[in-house]
């Protein structure tokens, strides 16, 4: 933790204060019209406070969780943002400082009172919409429901099945056919275990399956497959004694260990069996884009992968609003045998790239595009957040850039259907304007990101950047 100063790049403005909230607003349209057949809702979930008392946090995944709902209808669209009102959040709110450690930071005061305080659930990384509710997805511990039209705070949900404290992950696969969804959550310990759940439409869980893993890594993401679940851990694990000892957060005590390799697992999504497991060369992955099986049996994923792990130090930098680590990602296409165990490894796209999406639909299915968040051709990766977003054409080799021009910082593009075909749609993204200090809703043609945004709405105050949104049809 450190003082909260005066941030100075354009992008850092919008994470210079804690995020105001709004309940619900029509938003005023900036140029062009919503399109009659976008309807539905956008949720995204972010850091929205790294800073109390005067204090930052230590890393950018610490923040407080909150969540922006826009509702395109049939009147306009309407915008409403809510903190995530965890017990956590809560508590340090009441006492107008810092209580509580996390990912990236202990706990204030004597090394005792790590003992005390548990690591905080920020609620701030993902959301998952159900029938009934929206989940604020934090991997470290439960989800929190909230209410889908208001985004008031229910409390924690354990869908039925999360007993012992059992974690949800922040990236569950849903099998847009069956309605199907899938998650995880690792427990740690000295041999950690990497629990399996396969929950119906509703979210509640039907099975879980329990696998030991090597150590405590760090697994962020998985792949839906056709028939398979995969697991890629990379070789980074906590070295437990410092943190437990209250000396280091766990950010700090992650160790890049690549002499391990990256561990392979592959399980049956019916049963959630594991059917295979193994090693590879080394990488770190936070985000696969998707997966399938080819003709041959064999399963295709998509990464974005890094060469080592420095990309969490400029994750931890992004807090503070000056970055200067490089931590360059490009997009990969992993090919793994689920028999023999035979992997390969190729390198699809030469871009430093983040946050790949396929349209709900393709997910687990062999797909034609890969939405992503890219740099403005040009500037630096280790002095800049994402200033672009683009659409990969895997059948063609091409890329489609939407440059969202200077000082201008888009959130993870996120593909909503077309009510009338769902085969085609719009990428709908969140906008901070550095220029302007204000933040707006962009809708681009999914065809021709390249183009003109057909709608841009002003949004009632600056959203900070996001990690990660769905987008729930009407």
């Amino acid at each position: 933790m450190h003082v909260a100063n005066k941030l100075s790049s354009s992008w850092a403005k919008a994470i210079s204060k804690p995020a105001t909230e709004f309940t619900a607003t029509k938003l005023p349209i900036i140029s062009g019209s919503i399109p009659h057949s976008l309807r539905g809702k956008l949720y995204r979930n972010g850091p929205a406070r790294l800073e109390r008392g005067g204090i930052r946090v230590g890393h950018w995944f610490d923040g407080d969780g909150a969540v922006l709902g826009v509702d395109f209808g049939d009147e306009g669209a309407t915008g409403t943002y809510r903190y995530v009102q965890t017990a956590g959040y809560e508590e340090e709110e009441a006492a107008g400082k810092l209580l509580y450690g996390n990912y990236g930071m202990t706990a204030p005061g004597a090394v005792w009172n790590q003992w005390r305080k548990p690591i905080k659930n920020a609620a701030n990384t993902s959301v998952l919409a159900l029938p009934d509710k929206l989940l604020a997805l934090w991997e470290g511990g439960k989800p929190h429901a909230m209410d889908l039209q208001t985004l008031a705070t229910k409390g924690m949900d354990s869908l039925d099945g999360l007993e012992d404290n059992l974690p949800y992950s922040a990236h569950p696969k849903r099998d847009f056919k069956t309605g199907e969804i899938f998650n995880f959550g690792v427990s740690p310990g000295k041999n950690s275990i990497l629990n399996v759940y396969k929950s119906d439409r509703t979210g509640k869980i039907i099975k879980k399956s329990a696998t030991k893993l090597d150590g405590v890594p760090l697994i962020h993401d998985f792949v839906l497959a056709g028939q398979y679940l995969v697991f890629f851990v990379p070789p980074v694990r906590v070295n437990p004694l410092p943190m437990l000892l209250g000396l280091s957060s766990y950010s700090e005590a992650l160790q890049w260990q690549p002499k391990l390799g990256t561990q392979w697992l592959v399980f049956d999504r019916d049963t959630l069996e594991l059917v295979n497991r193994g090693e590879t060369d080394s990488w770190y992955q936070w985000h696969f884009s998707n997966g399938y099986v080819d003709d041959s049996g064999a399963i295709v994923a998509g990464m974005v992968r890094y060469e080592d792990f420095v990309t969490n130090q400029y994750l931890k930098e992004v807090a503070t609003g000056e970055t200067c680590s490089a931590a360059k990602s490009t997009l990969w296409q992993v090919n793994l045998n689920p028999d023999t165990g035979v992997v390969a490894n190729e390198q699809i796209l030469d871009h430093h790239c983040e946050f790949p999406v396929v349209p709900p639909q393709q997910v687990g299915k062999q797909e034609s595009y890969t939405y992503l968040s890219l740099h403005r051709q040009g500037i630096e990766p280790s002095i800049e957040i994402f200033g672009a977003i683009a659409r990969f054409d895997s059948k063609t080799d091409t890329l489609t850039i939407a440059d969202m021009g200077e000082n201008r910082y888009p959130s993870e593009p996120i593909f909503a259907p077309n009510t009338e075909n769902p085969n085609t749609g719009w990428i709908v993204t969140v906008v901070y304007d550095g220029n302007t200090n204000k933040s707006e809703v962009w809708v681009l043609d999914s065809e021709g990101l390249d183009r003109e945004p057909i709608c841009k709405l002003s949004l009632p105050s600056v959203i900070p950047p996001s990690f990660h949104g769905t987008w729930q049809s009407a």
